[in-house]
């Protein structure tokens, strides 16, 4: 399987248990390319602290347009996700919060690519969907990378000390409150890595192009519209040893914004972000 991605570094003055796994010195080895990539993506900068601000987003409302609620592990709808500036550390309690992990690696063309996951077909909710390793944050869990390298380890069977993580993005907050981080981490060697598909969760395991997440190509997008604020929801089509999958939602808005990071550039597509995906997240604990 193949994966690519990007990622951000804390400075000095943020030093806490998450700053030192992305600032430690890579023991991984590699192409220079993929050693070259972790050099970049360390440098960049994290938004600020979500202690840091104070401003309220109001509570989700009674009725959503979607009507999509959040799975067990994540939603993997954008229309319930908003991403907002945030700190490696948790501001919300465990039950709020969840992380993805975007594992990149180098194909044999050369070219980045991401690990994803088709969820099962039996899962209640979200069943048969595109979706990256990931779920929710647990009470042994120290961080976000920790959340996130577990979750890849029991639906893929992907040893976390296979993975170099580079940087942790700014979080997704879905509508009714559930902060998804996005973890960026690298796969140095992918002959490492044999995949073992979890039944329960995953139906199957495939990899992407990170740059497919730039390109006006075997896309799509449809308006949505939510509290009067219209905005457009992207699709991308991807087939592989014969079977055809879609990235959407969540998934596709979170791996737009890797690529962006990575390639150091837009997408050649409009976006059209909901404006809600701007709003400063709920601190407030006690909302649904």
């Amino acid at each position: 399987m193949n994966g690519h991605g990007h990622v951000a570094i804390l400075p000095a003055s943020l030093h806490s248990p998450v700053s030192n796994k992305l600032m430690g010195s890579n023991n991984f080895g590699g192409s220079h390319r993929l050693t070259a990539l972790a050099q970049q993506l360390r440098l960049n900068k994290p938004p600020p602290s979500l202690c840091n601000l104070t401003e309220q987003q109001p509570p989700p409302p009674t009725q959503q347009t979607t009507g999509n609620l959040v799975s067990q592990d994540l939603c993997s709808n954008a229309e319930c996700a908003t991403p907002i500036a945030h700190h490696a550390e948790r501001s919300k309690p465990k039950s709020k919060r969840a992380a993805v992990l975007i594992c990149l690696f180098e194909g044999e063309s050369g070219d980045l690519r991401v690990i994803l996951t088709k969820r099962s077909s039996s899962l209640y909710s979200h069943s048969g969907e595109v979706a990256l390793p990931g779920g929710k944050t647990e009470e042994g869990d120290a961080d976000d990378i920790a959340t996130a390298t577990r979750e890849a380890k029991e639906e893929i069977g992907l040893d976390p000390s296979l993975v170099d993580v580079v940087t942790v993005l700014e979080p997704f907050v879905q509508k009714r409150g559930v902060t998804v981080v996005p973890v960026i981490g690298i796969l140095y060697d992918k002959k490492v890595f044999n995949p073992a598909p979890n039944a329960a969760e995953v139906e199957a395991i495939f990899d992407v192009p990170l740059e497919m997440f730039l390109k006006d190509e075997n896309r799509r997008a449809e308006e949505r519209e939510w509290m009067g604020d219209k905005y457009l929801l992207q699709f991308f089509d991807y087939e592989a040893e014969n079977e055809k999958y879609v990235i959407w939602a969540l998934t596709a808005g979170i791996l737009i914004r890797a690529a962006s990071i990575v390639y150091q550039r837009p997408p050649a597509f409009l976006e059209r972000k909901p404006k809600f995906w701007h709003r400063v997240a709920n601190t407030d604990t006690s909302t649904s």
